[in-house]
């Protein structure tokens, strides 16, 4: 143990993203579409935040059971989304007593079996013990940061000292950005313009 290792300090520092202490204040998600006028490519993206985490949830599968329904076929891609985000959300899910629906009873499966895109995982190439974070591989790429007004370590004061709702979903959503367009840069592809993200 660190000699300096103060319990009480480490438990305010971590218990947020362990999802037996923390809870979801916020979920951005997006996708692209094309514009039926312009025929110009769109990325919408729609942050959902509350105080009430359940009803946060259950808007959220709302919302994705039905994109699941026209679009069966779909993928989750997030950035460290396979250790991180999909894990955290299912266990608050079942914290809460919601259900579980399908595309999420991803446990047991082979990585690719699952429904998931992972930037990090791709990033790594291999290298299974490589950690980079969303910041530095947008950095690496040339791609504008996510991280310009703060950072997930600040999430918690922000909603529970400031109650910034607000702030904290434009952070989440450009998040969501950032990682389309490094979605966009394996693929090959031009990271999509300022002017072609669609906030609903």
């Amino acid at each position: 143990m660190p000699e300096n290792f103060d319990p009480a300090e480490s438990y305010q520092e971590r218990a947020g993203i362990m999802a037996e202490f923390g809870r979801i204040v916020c979920i951005s998600s997006g996708y692209f579409s094309e514009d039926k006028t312009t025929r110009r490519t769109l990325f919408r993206v729609r942050s959902i935040a509350g105080f009430d985490e359940k009803a946060l949830l259950a808007e959220w599968l709302l919302l994705t059971d039905k994109f699941y329904a026209a679009f069966p076929a779909f993928r989750f891609v997030g950035h460290n989304i396979k250790e991180f985000d999909i894990p955290y959300l299912c266990r608050r899910l079942m914290a809460l007593g919601l259900p579980l629906p399908k595309y999420l009873q991803i446990s047991g499966m082979k990585p690719w079996e699952t429904n998931l895109v992972d930037t990090m995982h791709q990033w790594r190439f291999g290298d299974t013990r490589h950690y980079v974070s969303l910041n530095l591989l947008a950095h690496v790429l040339g791609i504008p940061t996510p991280k310009d007004d703060m950072d997930g370590s600040q999430v918690q004061r922000v909603f529970y000292e400031d109650g910034d709702l607000e702030r904290i979903k434009t952070y989440c959503a450009k998040d969501v950005v950032t990682t389309a367009r490094i979605m966009q840069r394996f693929r090959g592809q031009e990271p999509i313009r300022d002017e072609d993200i669609v906030i609903v």
